[in-house]
């Protein structure tokens, strides 16, 4: 297989595993791109590589780098402004831990404490309420504990527990 065509089946794999896992091809896609990068990117150089529009790459290095995993470069003596990301896998892993913590796991443990106080006429609805919203706590909690030792990890701490599972 040809570099292009390996590169190529790389950026639109990717492009489809960040659609599983709920960000948006394109999103995927750039971030690929730049793995790939011998050196930073321009957006202009990012939309001629991707074929997307201006606001499409813009919109979604935004994202990237609200992210946390891609940064903004300048160049002397340049005016546009260029882009790049860690190659480091691990951090990489670490910080959409952390991210997707902070988005996901953060918000609904807030709201499954808050609706732990709940009261009302039927006591039985209320009392299934409350199992069940305590229980999907616990797990989030233990899910948030265990996202927590991971992004303080380092690999081999996470690799000799995962051999022992």
């Amino acid at each position: 297989m040809e570099y292009l065509e390996g590169k190529n089946k790389f950026i639109q794999a990717w492009g489809t595993l960040g659609s599983n896992w709920g960000i948006n091809k394109a999103m995927a896609q750039i971030h690929a791109l730049l793995l790939l990068a011998t050196e930073p990117l321009s957006a202009e150089q990012i939309m001629e590589e991707l074929q997307i529009s201006r606001g499409n790459a813009n919109m979604n290095l935004r994202a990237l780098m609200d992210w946390g995993i891609v940064k903004k470069e300048f160049k002397v003596g340049e005016r546009k402004e260029f882009f790049s990301t860690s190659k480091d896998v691990w951090e990489l892993a670490k910080q959409v831990s952390r991210e997707r913590r902070r988005r996901e796991i953060e918000p609904i443990l807030s709201i499954l404490k808050e609706v732990q106080g709940v009261s009302g006429e039927n006591k039985k609805e209320v009392e299934e309420f409350k199992k069940v919203t305590a229980e999907l706590f616990d797990f989030s909690q233990k899910v948030d504990n265990t996202l927590v030792k991971f992004t303080n990890s380092d690999q081999n701490w996470f690799f000799k527990l995962l051999l022992k599972i």
